[in-house]
């Protein structure tokens, strides 16, 4: 049989493109079965570890977080209608009546948030965040078991944004306060809250650092600095250790897309813990007072002073009368150590004394004139009186209380270094300036004055009566805005 030369060739063509084809496929599909199913080698070591790992880590969980619950509140406020843009137009009224475009009246209007709390102790008491319970009107906590309560908030405290919420149960599981100071860089911790109203979240980091200070969240701060994720409506919920123990708040999170970016804040269990007894037991915080003026140390004035470190606190100033005069404290000495701990920068040293009992005798470690001295001083209370609190003026600025603009509410609050002025702490509820000025607003001049820190700030609205108009310029949101407080 005569077969056609250019029929021979594409046959043997197409036996050797299938001949090919069927040695790929059969690569790729495992018909060598031998080389190519061996599963990953493993060693069971490291499947031990990690699997006591991960069981250690959903024990310490499993225990804690019946004691975490979740706070929801709500506040009533009152929202005014803007007035037409056509008001004082001839034309409309004419056509209209005088009553067209004038302004509606106030209505009230429901604003919810949710956030967390932790019991700690069996008969209701729920630490949680200042924040997540101002100004409510009712507040509702809901624990693990999905058990509803009415909450009441026993005591609140601005300055370190911690409250403490009762409800009306008992033989509650609660969390064992642990010792925030003992914690150390790199330690494992374990976050639990109630992010974006999900029930129960739990999330793990490390601490990345303790006494983070001059973040801008509150005016005493020695924050606890973890990548644990703390998302919103994760505030006051646990920050715990491997043991178990509470030993943070959290607080916050920096981040420029209001997401989690790996920076979150909590408040020390060792601040929480003074401040819940003084509210459940008096209602407020009771501080202590020392008298004295200080700054950080710079490396100029390291020099200048002979210091061997940027460390301590710089005395700039003893107030009359204070216990720091009574004990023979000094403008330019350098507080170093106070009652036994170090003093690494002033932050320190205000929260240590802010946390001293009234009427305890302390002992200073300073340093004068390069040379080494020893006081012991007695602290007081600081009353409201002693606090340079600016919101207490009575003016249209009343209940607005202002810091500085430090390098890291700076870059916290994403503040432009073209930007001088001071940084809004807190608005006051039911302050002139709620509603027109906010948290966070930058103000950068009254009066068209321009203001470059507090010492500026108070000393202008020091000066203005109750009966004035004040106009404010304002940077917000990236933007300057001048806006009017009228009484």
């Amino acid at each position: 049989m005569n077969i056609p030369k250019r029929s021979f060739f594409r046959a043997a063509t197409f036996l050797i493109v299938g001949l090919t084809i069927g040695l790929v496929v059969s690569s790729n599909f495992g018909f060598h079965t031998k080389a190519y199913t061996a599963e990953p080698a493993i060693s069971k070591e490291a499947t031990d570890i990690l699997s006591k790992v991960g069981d250690a880590m959903a024990e310490v969980t499993a225990a804690v977080k019946p004691a975490v619950v979740n706070i929801s509140s709500t506040q009533t406020v009152k929202t005014g209608g803007a007035p037409s843009p056509f008001f004082n137009d001839p034309f409309f009224r004419r056509f209209f009546g005088d009553e067209f475009g004038s302004p509606e009246k106030p209505r009230e209007q429901k604003r919810a948030s949710l956030g967390s709390g932790v019991i700690v102790d069996r008969d209701g008491y729920i630490l949680t965040n200042y924040h997540v319970v101002k100004d409510a009107d009712e507040i509702k906590v809901k624990l693990s078991d999905k058990r509803e309560f009415k909450g009441k908030v026993i005591g609140a405290d601005s300055k370190t944004d911690l409250a403490v919420v009762k409800i009306a149960s008992n033989h509650l599981p609660v969390i064992k306060l642990g010792d925030s100071g003992k914690l150390k860089v790199g330690e494992t911790v374990i976050a639990i809250g109630n992010p974006f109203g999900l029930n129960q979240t739990v999330t793990s980091g490390i601490v990345s650092a303790t006494g983070r200070a001059n973040v801008g969240i509150a005016d005493y701060e020695d924050f606890i600095q973890t990548d644990a994720a703390i998302n919103p409506g994760n505030s006051g919920g646990a920050l715990v250790n491997a043991r178990g123990e509470l030993v943070g708040i959290n607080t916050a999170i920096v981040s420029t897309s209001g997401g989690y970016q790996g920076i979150g804040f909590a408040i020390p269990s060792s601040m929480a813990r003074v401040v819940m007894e003084n509210l459940i037991k008096n209602g407020k915080v009771v501080r202590g007072w020392l008298g004295v003026s200080v700054q950080a140390i710079t490396p100029d004035l390291a020099k200048q002073f002979n210091l061997k470190e940027d460390k301590g606190a710089l005395v700039s100033d003893v107030t009359q009368g204070s216990p720091a005069e009574k004990a023979g404290i000094r403008r330019g000495d350098v507080i170093m150590q106070y009652d036994g701990r170090e003093v690494d920068e002033p932050s320190h040293l205000r929260n240590m004394v802010a946390g001293t009992p009234p009427n305890r005798e302390v002992t200073l470690h300073v340093l004068r004139e390069g040379k080494p001295v020893t006081i012991r001083v007695s602290i007081e209370e600081l009353s409201a009186e002693m606090q340079k609190v600016s919101g207490n003026v009575d003016n249209q600025l009343k209940g607005v209380n202002v810091r500085n603009i430090t390098p890291e509410a700076r870059t916290n609050l994403r503040v432009p270094k073209r930007i001088d002025g001071v940084v809004i702490a807190d608005v006051a509820s039911g302050s002139p300036a709620e509603g027109v000025l906010a948290k966070n607003d930058v103000i950068l001049e009254i009066n068209r004055k321009k203001i470059h820190g507090v010492k500026d700030y108070e000393a202008m609205v020091g000066k203005i009566k109750p009966e004035q108009s004040i106009l404010v310029l304002v940077y917000r949101d990236g933007f300057t805005t001048y806006v009017t407080l009228t009484p």
